[in-house]
């Protein structure tokens, strides 16, 4: 009796799977760098095409040209999206993921407006190139530096709440002082428009839009100008702190999580940071 283990059919189609597998998840070979870099052309060609086609003046001229270039890499994308989820060792786990929802939203929209015609009548169109603008985030699939970036962020999300916190109070402090010193002759109509205003000034925006007109409050404005120097130079310190102690660490495998697929990990990590799932021990294999 032939079992499924050498049915030749079987194996010619599990082989092709796991192949597959390789090229599209995991980017230490040559045929899997190739699959990230045209996919990554291909992402930043088609959010131009989007952007262009929102321009009213190349949409008049170029309109139908944009049309079949959305619907070309729509049907690139597609593809893709099916082959990710033909060799997905778990299907439904890489489909509510968060590269699988982005994988799902850029594709879905020009199917849409495909479906649905009275769609461009009820929202412009326009819903539907934000959806597809979502293509963006795919790139972070496919470059290491967005998961640095994305681990520093994490390590140090603690230390920037406690400094967003402490901002939060002295805005809150400030702007009450504001609304008292110069009240709603000088456009300080409430404690929340105050708050506003210290907001805009301690990040140096200045829209002038509500401005102090007293000698005590312009005092107040100046001290917050200065305090908002330091201000934006804290959470850059503390990202960069991180990023530096983390490339000082253990090297970034490339290898992929099983469940969900996404890929980048420490070899001191032993769960998926997606799904949860526990990795191998990489002596045990």
């Amino acid at each position: 009796m032939t079992s499924h283990s050498t049915n030749p059919s079987h194996q010619r189609a599990h082989s092709l799977k796991e192949r597959l597998y390789v090229v599209i998840f995991e980017s230490d070979t040559k045929m899997g760098l190739l699959f990230d870099r045209v996919l990554i052309y291909a992402i930043l060609l088609s959010v131009l095409a989007v952007v262009l086609d929102s321009v009213e003046s190349i949409s008049k001229k170029y309109h139908h040209p944009l049309v079949i270039i959305e619907w070309v890499f729509t049907a690139i994308f597609s593809v893709e999206y099916a082959a990710r989820l033909y060799c997905a060792k778990y299907r439904w786990r890489y489909a509510t993921s968060f590269y699988g929802i982005i994988d799902f939203l850029a594709v879905v929209p020009t199917y849409l407006a495909l479906l649905f015609p009275e769609l461009h009548a009820l929202i412009d169109v326009r819903v539907l190139r934000l959806i597809r603008m979502f293509r963006i985030f795919k790139l972070t699939e496919y470059m290491s530096e967005y998961q640095h970036l994305a681990e520093a962020l994490s390590a140090s999300r603690r230390k920037i709440m406690v400094f967003l916190s402490v901002v939060l109070m002295v805005v809150m402090v400030m702007g009450s002082l504001m609304y008292v010193v110069e009240g709603p002759r000088n456009g300080f109509t409430s404690i929340p428009v105050s708050v506003y205003w210290a907001i805009t000034t301690m990040t140096t925006v200045g829209f002038g839009d509500i401005t102090p007109q007293t000698d005590l409050g312009k005092f107040i404005a100046s001290a917050m100008m200065l305090m908002g120097w330091g201000t934006l130079a804290v959470p850059t310190g503390i990202v960069t702190a991180e990023m530096a102690h983390h490339r000082n660490q253990s090297f970034i495998l490339k290898r992929s999580c099983d469940a969900c697929c996404t890929n980048g990990y420490e070899a001191s990590d032993q769960y998926c940071r997606h799904c949860g799932t526990r990795f191998p021990d990489p002596q045990t294999g």
